[in-house]
């Protein structure tokens, strides 16, 4: 077959909105909500109960335990897209910066040797269960041991199975459901107020738990690509989505390019750009590929769109004169005195 070269270059920024009221890609995001409830509902009750029942209160292990951990300092939440296998192995390279990722990375992170300082989890399903091994290198068994000195970050209405096999710390936080019955019912299960607003989607929960419990400043995004890479992949490895892809639409990329994605992670890309334009805060997107913040005039200007080790590399300049200034009779690194 012969090989094709896809030429990358970021899009030109829009300083407009991309729809006439922000709201609406809020809007468009929770489009699907009574569905998801409907379906999950009585689940994340009833889950919620045998969490209770194992763990005790909630309150006693509450991301709120968590709170100012990062105070001010800039986050990396990673979303398990396919862009990941171009720039995964750059996060080895972060320094201080702390590393947010969502579950579904596990077994793709630990196999690459990459720290993770907390995961985080929402899915109710048992879907999470199967998801810490699927396309990895080793048996199920190899990553569950690996779980004994990892953090999670879960949901209370999470699958009871995949807390019973986390070997390691489990902190808990609640999601605001746009049902009444069922706060109501949840709440009867427990009051615990730490909130987190997520969008419906597991990133999302990451990005909210480190901007306002961590109380983290820049959020960095790697894999938030929110649809198929160029080879049809939803991953960075081989999963069951590769072969049944369902129903898709097209949407463009951060460079301009078509690609496909699921309307469902299209309404989760809705709600990170309506984030974006009315949330305060630095939004910097180092996916290097799919579509967060982009729309076919250009990419929203609220999200600044980065090469990770750019981004690396600007958050980490002081490793440049780091060896001269701890000792004063050497240079810096390669020779260098000074940062500019």
């Amino acid at each position: 077959m012969k090989e094709r070269q896809i030429f990358c270059e970021y899009q030109p920024y829009m300083f407009y909105s991309p729809v006439r009221n922000n709201r609406a890609l809020y809007q468009k995001a929770a489009s699907n909500d009574a569905t998801t409830i409907d379906a999950f509902g009585k689940t994340w009750v009833d889950q919620a109960k045998a969490n209770k029942k194992k763990f005790g209160s909630f309150g006693n292990k509450g991301v709120g335990q968590l709170f100012g951990k990062y105070l001010h300092r800039p986050v990396i939440c990673a979303g398990s897209g396919p862009s990941l296998k171009y720039n995964a192995d750059e996060l080895k390279n972060r320094g201080a910066i702390p590393l947010v990722s969502c579950l579904h990375n596990f077994q793709y992170f630990m196999d690459k040797g990459i720290s993770v300082d907390y995961w985080v989890t929402l899915d109710a399903g048992l879907i999470t269960v199967e998801e810490i091994s699927e396309g990895g290198q080793h048996p199920p068994e190899h990553y569950w041991e690996k779980t004994r000195d990892q953090v999670l970050l879960a949901y209370i209405g999470t699958h009871p199975e995949l807390l019973e096999r986390w070997q390691g710390p489990v902190y808990f936080y609640n999601s605001p459901i746009p049902d009444q019955k069922v706060r109501d019912e949840l709440a009867e299960v427990e009051v615990f107020n730490n909130w987190v607003s997520s969008g419906g989607n597991v990133l999302g929960a990451a990005v909210y738990i480190a901007k306002g419990y961590f109380g983290c400043g820049a959020t960095i995004f790697v894999g938030a690509d929110f649809s198929f890479g160029y080879d049809r992949k939803f991953h960075s490895w081989d999963s069951k989505y590769d072969s049944k892809m369902g129903t898709t639409i097209q949407a463009v990329d951060i460079f301009g390019h078509k690609v496909s994605t699921w309307p469902s992670y299209n309404n989760f890309k809705s709600f990170f750009d309506y984030v974006a334009l009315e949330v305060p805060g630095i939004y910097i997107n180092c996916t290097e590929g799919g579509t967060l913040g982009s729309y076919p005039d250009g990419n929203i200007h609220t999200i600044k769109q980065m090469d990770l080790k750019d981004c690396l590399k600007m958050y980490n300049m002081s490793d440049l004169i780091k060896d001269a200034a701890l000792d004063p009779k050497i240079e810096g690194e390669h020779g260098r005195r000074t940062l500019y």
